[in-house]
C-alpha cells in the first residue's frame, strides 16, 4: 500500500495549479497521475515536424479579465501576446463572429444594413452585446428580422453539428452566449489580458510542474492504483460519475474528431479560425501558425466533427448543458460533499465547461481555502 499526502487525479489546469501551489507554499509532497501519456491535459500542444506549434485537443487562446490569474500564469512563461479573430462562412462570405455592425455591411444591402445599425444602437447603445434570445423577443420587425436571420445563419447549424440537438433542447445559457455585437471591435474576446505562452502551453506546464516535491507519473489509471494508495487529500479532475462507478447513472459528453492536415503552402485560410454553420460536416477550420505568428513554408490545420461521447473510443470534451443533466450531476455533488478531503475539479469534476481562466481561478480558490484550514489547525 503506497501512502502520499496529496494525490491528484489528472494533469491539466486543475491539477497543475494545485499541484504547485501545494508543492511550493504548503511544503508538502505532491504525486499527480494521468492515463494519457502527455502532461498539460487539454492544453497539451507540439511542434509538428513542419515546424508549427499544433494544439492536440483543440484551439487554446488564453483571454481573462482577471489580473490575479494572469500574474500567476506569468510566473511560468513569456508571453506572445495575440488577440484572437473570428470568422464564419454565411452566404458564402466570411463574417466576423461575433456577428457585429460590420458583419452587417457584409450580408446586407447597405441601406437595409444601415437601418439595422441606427435601431440597434438606439435601442441597446455602442459596444453592447445582445444576445440573440432577446433580440428575437424584440417588437420591433427589423430586428426581429435580423435576430432571425443570426439566429438561422449563425446559431442553428452550428448548434446542430455541435451538440446532436436543437437549441431549443439546451440550456438557455448556450444560446445566451451567441449575441449581436453593436461594435466594429472584431476581436472574438473582449479580456484585457489575451495571448498564447510564447513557447507553447507545453513547456508552461513544465514549469508549473518543475518542483522536487513534485512527482507527475503518466499512463497512469486511477482506478488501477485506487485500492494500493492512501492519501491525506484526494484531488480528483477526472469524471464525477466515473468516481461513484456510475451507481446513479452517466453523465453524457460531446466528443470531438479531430482531423489534422498538412499543406505545402504558406497559408491554407484568411485567418486562424473560420467557423462553417451551414456548410461541411466540420463546425470549424483552424490554422495554427496565426497563434505565434511562426513563419513556415508548410501549414498545418484542423477540422473538428463534433460527436457524442463513447467509452473507450473518444475523449470527453463538453458536458451537455440540460436539465435532466443537471439534476443527475446535482445528485453526484450530493455524494461528493460526503467524501472527507476529496476535492472534486475541472470541467470532469464539476459538470460544467470552463474557460483557461475560470479554471485557474478555481484551483487558487480552491488552495487558498486549503491554506486557511491549515493556518487554523496550526493556530
Amino acid at each position: 500500500m503506497r501512502k502520499v499526502q496529496n494525490l491528484i487525479v489528472g494533469c491539466g489546469l486543475s491539477g497543475m495549479v494545485l499541484a504547485e501551489r501545494i508543492a511550493s507554499q504548503l511544503g508538502e509532497e505532491v504525486l499527480v497521475i494521468d492515463k494519457r501519456d502527455h502532461i498539460g491535459g487539454n492544453i497539451y500542444d507540439y511542434r509538428d515536424s513542419s515546424g508549427v506549434t499544433v494544439h492536440k485537443y483543440g484551439p487554446h487562446v488564453f483571454h481573462t479579465k482577471y489580473k490575479e490569474v494572469w500574474d500567476y500564469l506569468s510566473r511560468f512563461t513569456d508571453w506572445h501576446y495575440f488577440m484572437y479573430r473570428v470568422k464564419a462562412v454565411i452566404d458564402g462570405e466570411e463574417v466576423n463572429i461575433p456577428f457585429n455592425l460590420d458583419s452587417l455591411y457584409k450580408v446586407f444591402p447597405h441601406k437595409l444594413a444601415s437601418d439595422l445599425e441606427a435601431k440597434l444602437i438606439k435601442k441597446f447603445g455602442f459596444n453592447h452585446k445582445v444576445p440573440i434570445l432577446q433580440l428575437r423577443e424584440s417588437r420591433d420587425s427589423d430586428l426581429e428580422f435580423l435576430a432571425e436571420y443570426v439566429y438561422q445563419k449563425v446559431f442553428l447549424g452550428y448548434t446542430i453539428k455541435q451538440w446532436g440537438v436543437t437549441p431549443e433542447e439546451l440550456d438557455p445559457s448556450v444560446s445566451g452566449r451567441v449575441p449581436v455585437y453593436i461594435s466594429r471591435d472584431n476581436r472574438y474576446f473582449q479580456d484585457k489580458y489575451q495571448a498564447i505562452p510564447a513557447h507553447g502551453y507545453t513547456e508552461m506546464a513544465q514549469n508549473m510542474l518543475n518542483h522536487p516535491l513534485i512527482r507527475v507519473e503518466l499512463n497512469t489509471d486511477f482506478a488501477d492504483i485506487r485500492e494500493k494508495t492512501l492519501y491525506e487529500r484526494l484531488f480528483y479532475s477526472g469524471p464525477i460519475d466515473e468516481f461513484f462507478s456510475f451507481e446513479l447513472g452517466k453523465l453524457p459528453y460531446r466528443s470531438l474528431d479531430i482531423r489534422f492536415r498538412r499543406f505545402d503552402r504558406e497559408y491554407y485560410q484568411s485567418g486562424p479560425q473560420i467557423n462553417y454553420p451551414e456548410n461541411y460536416d466540420f463546425t470549424r477550420s483552424v490554422e495554427y501558425k496565426y497563434y505565434l505568428g511562426e513563419e513556415t513554408a508548410q501549414t498545418v490545420i484542423s477540422e473538428e466533427y463534433s460527436q457524442p461521447y463513447i467509452s473507450g473510443k473518444n475523449e470527453r470534451y463538453y458536458p451537455v448543458p440540460d436539465q435532466k443533466n443537471q439534476e443527475l450531476y446535482d445528485k453526484y455533488r450530493r455524494k461528493a460533499a460526503a467524501c472527507p478531503n476529496v476535492y472534486f475539479v475541472g470541467r470532469l469534476g464539476d459538470y460544467k465547461y470552463y474557460n483557461m481562466d475560470e479554471t485557474v481561478k478555481r484551483a487558487l480558490e480552491l488552495y487558498e481555502r486549503i491554506e486557511a484550514n491549515e493556518v487554523r489547525k496550526v493556530s
